[in-house]
């Protein structure tokens, strides 16, 4: 009965229907593989790679920012200090003009007085002077530079960030385009799939199916005849009359019906419970994948078991050696069959798990062997003969094996958002220890005498100045302890 019912299951338009649409699903599933490999390639790949190139771009471009800033920095404060020079050197020149004036008026001053506090004059205005000329030096460089930083350096910068933003849009743009270009490709193998998918629906005929079922499951048996009239009375009339309405009894009619009844009442299974066929016990009847995975799932569930004996086991044996100790406590032997039986079931237990991964490694195999005979074929078998695709013809073999996912690419690091990474600050000079530094305060870098260190931040009036070592430890330094050297020639680099 069983093989008649799969034989129908074949038969059946509806099912040949069904068979050709799974067809057409599978060469569908293969379209869509196809965008989805493209998409990782041109799209999503592209990106990624872009992306890194981007962020790095623009690290550049804000470190030349900073540096330009340092430098603009460093030469205010040379002007700046400058400047406090000059006007301590004035101040100094006032106060030496103001005693030069007492004395040349103070008549119990001597001669030698006058011309020592004139002398000291001359001296304090020619350093007055001396300064004066470096301030009105300083600060010409400076507002060139600051000129210059402005309305060139930084424009240029911004300038470059706006072109870089730009070349990032017009890539988008081009993904675009290229996501488009691979749906489109697909579009005409895609329509003729769902226009197979339609002419199967149609080809299913209701009548004919509902004919087969007629014809498999008819008993072949004629409907039981009517049944004669016995008539009881014959012992009454024993007279044999020529218009008796008896009749001989037709046993083996009655016979027929009942058998023909027995019969077709076995023939009735259909409106019964259909039995079951019992669960195969390495799950052969199931689909690769489905198989490897309930494999898999029994191996994990044995190994647990088999945990469970081992710590069972190894309880009992310290309880064992315990009983041996201490006879007070409880009887040795009472614990031998107990431990004879955990024994027993993981041996069970490991036999078990080694029949399960032979089965596991054989399904393993056949995915690998037909993932390998996917890869190699040709990308234009994924539709059937006839149809024509932007990449050629390809085979129409309903019982090609089923296709594997997509292999995963990889792929950088997602793209962070943050560029302002704590890189490390260009150095702007060079400084020379003159004097130990232990350093034991945090943020400050412990030095010794005649050690040269990289200046990366000036000192900003609290006495302190930032310094690196050649290893890259940075920390803070009491300024009147290094001879400071700054590169005045280099926008801080």
């Amino acid at each position: 009965m069983s093989i008649c019912v799969y034989v129908l299951s074949v038969r059946f338009t509806s099912c040949i229907a069904f068979f050709n649409i799974l067809n057409e699903l599978n060469d569908y599933a293969g379209q869509r593989e196809v965008v989805a490999e493209e998409m990782g390639h041109r799209v999503y790949g592209e990106l990624m790679r872009y992306s890194h190139d981007l962020k790095t771009e623009r690290k550049m471009h804000l470190q030349e920012g900073r540096k330009a800033q340092q430098y603009l920095d460093m030469c205010w404060k040379q002007m700046d200090n400058s400047k406090k020079k000059f006007e301590r050197e004035c101040r100094e020149a006032e106060k030496a003009q103001q005693s030069y004036e007492r004395l040349d008026n103070d008549t119990n001053a001597t001669k030698a007085d006058v011309e020592k506090a004139k002398q000291q004059l001359n001296l304090r205005t020619h350093m007055a002077d001396e300064n004066k000329n470096e301030y009105a030096a300083q600060l010409q460089n400076f507002n060139g530079e600051q000129h210059k930083h402005y309305y060139i350096v930084i424009p240029q910068i911004y300038k470059q960030l706006q072109e870089m933003d730009e070349r990032r849009t017009i890539k988008l743009s081009e993904c675009y385009r290229g996501f488009a270009d691979s749906e489109r490709k697909v579009i005409p193998i895609i329509s003729k799939c769902l226009e197979g998918m339609i002419l199967a629906a149609k080809s299913v005929d209701e009548h004919r199916d509902s004919q087969l079922v007629i014809d498999c499951f008819k008993s072949g048996f004629e409907p039981p005849g009517d049944f004669p009239f016995e008539d009881y009375s014959q012992n009454i009339y024993r007279t044999i009359s020529d218009g008796t309405i008896s009749t001989p009894k037709q046993e083996g009619m009655r016979i027929d019906s009942k058998t023909t009844v027995g019969k077709a009442k076995g023939k009735l299974w259909l409106f019964g419970k259909k039995p079951k066929g019992p669960a195969l016990e390495d799950f052969s009847h199931l689909p690769p994948e489905q198989r490897r995975k309930k494999l898999q799932q029994r191996i994990d569930e044995l190994n647990r078991e088999l945990q469970k004996e081992t710590d069972q086991k190894d309880a009992l044996i310290k309880m064992k050696d315990v009983y041996e100790k201490n006879p007070q406590m409880g009887d040795p032997s009472s614990l031998q069959p107990k431990l004879a039986e955990t024994m027993s079931n993981m041996d069970r237990l490991r036999m078990e798990i080694h029949k399960n991964e032979a089965w596991l490694s054989e399904v393993e195999g056949k995915v690998a062997a037909r993932s390998d005979r996917r890869h190699s074929s040709d990308i234009n078998h994924l539709v059937t003969q006839g149809r024509e695709s932007p990449e050629g013809s390809y085979t129409d073999d309903a019982n090609q094996e089923g296709r594997g996912p997509p292999q995963q690419h990889a792929h950088p690091n997602e793209f962070d958002d943050e560029f302002e990474d704590d890189d490390p600050l260009p150095a702007i000079g060079h400084c020379k220890a003159i004097y130990p530094f232990d350093g034991h305060n945090e943020g400050t870098l412990a030095m010794k005498e005649g050690e040269i260190l990289y200046i990366i931040e000036e000192d900003k009036g609290d006495g302190w100045t930032r310094a690196r070592r050649q290893n890259g430890e940075e920390g803070y330094v009491p300024t009147s302890y290094i001879d400071v050297t700054l590169e005045k020639n280099s926008k801080g680099s």
